[in-house]
């Protein structure tokens, strides 16, 4: 049956379905990314009247000439190269185990994905009683075993280590559901020529399993890699509004919303082009080296 050949009326009709959606993107998302794009170019501006007198690439050196600037990226890139690779393989193995057969799989999937719609302040309220000093499960547990108290949310030493775990946590949810979902669609016929031929469980697995959920791994590491990046609600609930003891969890965005609160527009839209930039960067990367290692 061939498809029938789009007409004037079909296609109007279409683009009118669209246009809410197509509305709210661009007012929200396109508008304001060439809007920033302009500002980060600001060299003297009217910050009432959202006026620019003159452009260049002033922000651009400010950027360059701020410690807290490059200790925003060490952290956040520091954050990145830490969550993303754990929470992927946690994510992977558990997906795996609720891929078997096992009792109640429904129920387990839900405890799993329950912390992903949860409300973000109100989790970072409960970790933040897991990772009290002298009161918090996690100094009790680990008391339990001999060893002091450690200050995770007070000391610089241990404040990005907490924020890890956390988000860590809060992120296992969405990557455990959607490798679910790619490992349900992996033929059962490819395990039984697997099995035929004499591999066993950890063959089967690199023969068969990732080659087959090879293009879910590689969304959700694109997915991850760019939500970890943007990390901001995290560190302001958790660390309530300040960016970590002697700024140890200031990250990229982090940055970008102090320079805004301080009216500093230009230095902000800066900071969120090279943030665009690093963030596309990885993303060609993610997809360059998916082409190579992907079986689709």
């Amino acid at each position: 049956m061939n498809p029938e050949k789009p007409t004037l009326t079909s296609s109007l009709k279409a683009y009118l379905y669209l246009l809410p959606a197509l509305l709210i993107i661009g007012i929200f998302n396109i508008i304001p990314i060439f809007r920033s794009f302009e500002m980060a170019f600001w060299s003297d501006y009217n910050f009432i009247q959202r006026e620019a007198y003159a452009y260049g690439v002033d922000n651009f050196v400010r950027l360059w000439e701020d410690p807290r600037f490059w200790t925003a990226l060490s952290n956040t890139a520091s954050f990145v190269f830490v969550v993303v690779p754990l929470q992927i393989l946690i994510s992977l193995g558990i997906a795996l185990m609720l891929n078997s057969k096992i009792k109640v799989q429904g129920f387990f999937r839900s405890i799993y994905f329950l912390p992903s719609i949860t409300s973000l302040v109100a989790v970072s309220m409960v970790w933040q009683f897991v990772f009290h000093t002298h009161h918090g499960l996690l100094n009790s547990i680990i008391g339990f075993f001999g060893f002091g108290p450690i200050p995770w949310l007070t000391h610089p030493e241990y404040a990005m280590t907490s924020l890890m775990i956390m988000s860590i946590w809060r992120g296992l949810g969405f990557c455990i559901v959607v490798l679910l979902a790619g490992l349900q669609k992996v033929d059962k016929g490819l395990y039984l020529a697997a099995k035929v031929d004499g591999a066993r469980g950890w063959n089967r697995f690199k023969t068969v399993t990732l080659p087959a959920i090879s293009p879910t791994l590689l969304f959700i590491a694109i997915v991850s890699v760019i939500q970890a990046f943007r990390i901001f609600t995290e560190v302001f609930a958790l660390f309530q509004g300040e960016p970590g003891p002697a700024s140890s969890t200031l990250t990229m965005v982090f940055y970008i919303w102090q320079a805004f609160h301080n009216r500093q527009l230009g230095l902000a839209s800066a900071a969120t082009v090279v943030l665009f930039v690093v963030i596309f960067i990885f993303t060609l990367i993610q997809l360059f080296v998916g082409k190579k290692v992907v079986h689709y």
